[in-house]
């Protein structure tokens, strides 16, 4: 809830607070020249309405509660939002702490105001601590309220900055509750936005509060070093103007100087005393048009030396929110570092302002902030994008959080398009940046025509190109390194599907097999003669379509046998009875007792089967499959230490498997090669296992280099049974090599 809403105070109404209120929206009135008179009607309709629901009650302050409402209201009208907006930041408490209802406000403003206005409501039941598991959820749902209607967090941020300003009258233990909250969520989305001025502010006020000594010492160092530097101030301006005026252009030159909590971040991060911070001060030049912030540039690099590297063009290339300026840091009198931001008034607006700037150039220039209002729009579509494939709360938190601080770096296309991305962003970032496609299929990249591996970070000026191939897929460890979120909720959504599609393959697979110890030779299709039959039978299992019941049943969350039993019943009354022969055949081994039928395995399964890194199995082992609950299907060798505690515990969850007689590919296997230590065995090893047509994987090698004897662990891929034991012969042979034994989580066996 909004701590200026909950310590109101009911007082009886007094003429100063009348007329304290009264003033108040005059001022507010002041700023709205750019309404027409029917929208000014209906903003003073609003405050008429807000000033009798707050009747009576008071700030921490002592002041009337509608000044609040109106000093909201004021930042929204320096940002020219529309009377909608105007009025919901008049009306923003109304709904929760007056008794109006959402219906009244319909009634009396209309739909778009009313939502506005429970939007509004919504966030300030919102309250975000890190460390609470709330926290996500609340700010999913703030960030979808705003990805919806901009309007919301824009009169959020209004409302925030205002209690932020008045924070001094709170109870000093609500400080740094809400100041952390603002730091670490509202000013990061102002900064998101574009909303420079706003993010700035934010950062400063909450610095005050959470640090108020800190604050205190360094707002000191900063006023003397301000009265020191007052001269040198004054020599620069005075420079800058003569310089300007002799060339006939126009500028408006101003002093900026850098935030305390930008100035204590730096000595933080950097360990840094005040005196070695430099860049305190800087200039702002705003010119004309946009050929004047070069020419500009020109003059100010002829009137002082710039310092190498220090020169960024983001006009060219533009910020991530949209901010647009030159910035050259010169060396200036008594040889102290300057920074100049360059920029136009069109830019300067954009870079207070971010995407309020589409407000602000509605009735003027429309054209001047498209690209700033297509980067706000892109961003909050964004969210949507997500929330549509991710609907956890935690992992929608987790995509979000790394897009809210966006430094970036600029690279190229091979048709040189432009791309910003976040700094530490990585070549799959890049692919999926540039559509879900390229990234989905994308096995290798080249950087400046170099060959690299897709986990390569990239870098300011790269040019990367991705080669793709259409049946490659994600892969799950990309999500170890990718930085975006749009990288990363694609992927998972990728495999999701793809997990989805095995596990209904195995699913299938598996009660085919089941019913054939019905004695029925395949499962019934899915036509017309068949459909009441699956209707039954998913009823019975509580799924809510075939392709689900499959998926359970090959992600272990249904039992294939009981199903399959079921199935035969539903076919028997159905009129297709059990072949008597191969109901025996299949359900009787020679001692007469039932036998399960085996699930083959050949080694095309993927994401639905997996094989346990305890025992590796490999074709030519004696295998058991455990059915995980919502895990699928893990493969075990028959000795595995693992599978025999696991079936003694839950022995129901194992089901009977049996290799291929043509598995379709190689499978992975441990090995420890004891080896005396030497120059060049490595290499030795390395080609004996190669002679055999084995693929190394994983290499670990003990930390014995000072003893004889060492133990070097493989994980190498093979076709089977038999290519291992080849491998073995050729590690015995090899002269360095004392002892090569298969790891198998059983007793060590020697092949």
């Amino acid at each position: 809830m909004n701590q200026s809403a909950v310590n109101k105070q009911p007082s009886p109404s007094s003429s100063a607070a009348v007329n304290a209120a009264a003033a108040s929206f005059a001022i507010l009135m002041g700023k709205l020249d750019y309404l027409t008179s029917e929208d000014l009607a209906k903003v003073r309709l609003a405050y008429r309405f807000a000033d009798e629901a707050h009747l009576g009650q008071l700030r921490n302050s002592g002041e009337p509660y509608i000044t609040h409402p109106i000093a909201v209201a004021s930042q929204c009208a320096e940002w020219k939002l529309d009377a909608q907006a105007l009025m919901a930041a008049l009306l923003h408490d109304a709904l929760e702490d007056c008794d109006i209802s959402k219906t009244d406000l319909i009634e009396r403003f209309g739909s778009p105001v009313a939502e506005l206005v429970d939007g509004l409501t919504k966030l300030e039941k919102l309250q975000f601590n890190i460390r609470e598991e709330n926290q996500a959820e609340s700010f999913r749902k703030m960030l979808l309220a705003m990805a919806r209607d901009v309007r919301v967090i824009l009169i959020k941020l209004a409302d925030r900055s205002h209690n932020m300003r008045t924070l001094a009258d709170t109870p000093r233990s609500k400080w740094h509750r809400i100041a952390s909250e603002t730091l670490d969520v509202y000013a990061p989305i102002a900064h998101r936005l574009g909303l420079n001025q706003t993010y700035r502010e934010l950062q400063d006020l909450s610095f005050r509060y959470l640090r108020p000594w800190r604050y205190a010492i360094l707002s000191k160092a900063v006023a003397k070093a301000r009265s020191r530097r007052r001269d040198l101030i004054q020599k620069v301006q005075s420079d800058l103007q003569t310089t300007f005026d002799h060339y006939g252009m126009s500028v408006q030159i101003s002093g900026r100087e850098k935030t305390l909590f930008s100035i204590y971040q730096k000595m933080d991060e950097k360990n840094l005393s005040f005196a070695q911070v430099t860049d305190i001060y800087g200039f702002r030049v705003v010119v004309p048009h946009l050929i004047d912030c070069y020419t500009a540039l020109g003059l100010l690099h002829q009137l002082y030396k710039p310092v190498p590297g220090k020169f960024k063009d983001h006009i060219a290339i533009s910020k991530i929110n949209g901010y647009q300026s030159l910035h050259t840091t010169l060396v200036g009198p008594s040889s102290i570092n300057v920074e100049f931001q360059l920029r136009t008034q069109a830019m300067h607006l954009v870079a207070e302002t971010g995407v309020a700037a589409h407000w602000l150039y509605k009735d003027t220039s429309p054209d001047d902030v498209s690209h700033n209002d297509r980067m706000g729009s892109k961003w909050l579509q964004s969210l949507l994008d997500i929330q549509d494939e991710t609907r956890d709360a935690a992992e929608f938190w987790e995509h979000v959080k790394v897009d809210l601080f966006p430094d970036a770096v600029y690279v190229f296309t091979p048709k040189s398009r432009i791309m910003s991305m976040p700094r530490g962003a990585t070549v799959v970032d890049f692919a999926y940046a540039i559509h879900s496609n390229v990234g989905d299929h994308a096995i290798s990249a080249k950087v400046n025509n170099e060959q690299v591996p897709l986990r390569t970070e990239i870098k300011n000026g790269d040019v990367i190109e991705i080669i793709i191939d259409a049946q490659s897929n994600p892969n799950p460890s990309w999500l170890s390194f990718v930085r975006t979120a749009r990288a990363r909720s694609k992927i998972r959504q990728h495999l999701r599907t793809l997990a989805q599609a095995d596990s209904q393959h195995l699913g299938e697979k598996m009660l085919a097999q089941a019913l054939r110890a019905e004695g029925i030779e395949a499962l019934p299709d899915a036509s017309d003669a068949h459909q009441a039959i699956w209707d039954k039978l998913i009823r019975f299992s509580g799924n809510k379509s075939r392709a689900e019941l499959l998926t359970d049943i090959g992600l272990g969350k249904r039992i294939a046998s009981m199903l399959a039993k079921r199935l035969a019943k539903l076919l028997a009354d159905h009129g297709e009875k059990p072949d008597v022969l191969l109901l025996t055949r299949e359900r009787f081994s020679g001692t007469g007792s039932v036998a399960e039928a085996a699930v083959q395995i050949d080694g095309s399964e993927n994401t639905s089967v997996r094989f346990a890194t305890c025992c590796r199995p490999i074709p030519g082992d004696a295998i058991v499959g455990y059915l995980g609950r919502g895990e699928g299907l893990t493969l075990h060798t028959q000795t595995c230490q693992v599978a025999q505690k696991l079936k003694y515990k839950d022995s129901e969850r194992f089901i009977s498997v049996e290799w291929a007689d043509e598995p379709v590919r190689t499978f992975e296997t441990g090995l420890i090669v004891t080896v005396n230590n030497g120059k060049g065995v490595l290499a030795k090893v390395a080609g004996a296992l190669s002679s055999a047509e084995a693929d190394i994987t994983h290499i670990d090698m003990a930390d014995e280099s000072d003893h004889g004897a060492m133990d070097l662990t493989f994980v190498i891929a093979v076709r089977d049974i038999h290519q291992l034991e080849l491998v073995l012969r050729n590690l015995r042979r090899t002269p360095a090599v004392l002892k090569a034994t298969r790891i198998t989580n059983a007793n060590p066996v020697t092949r």
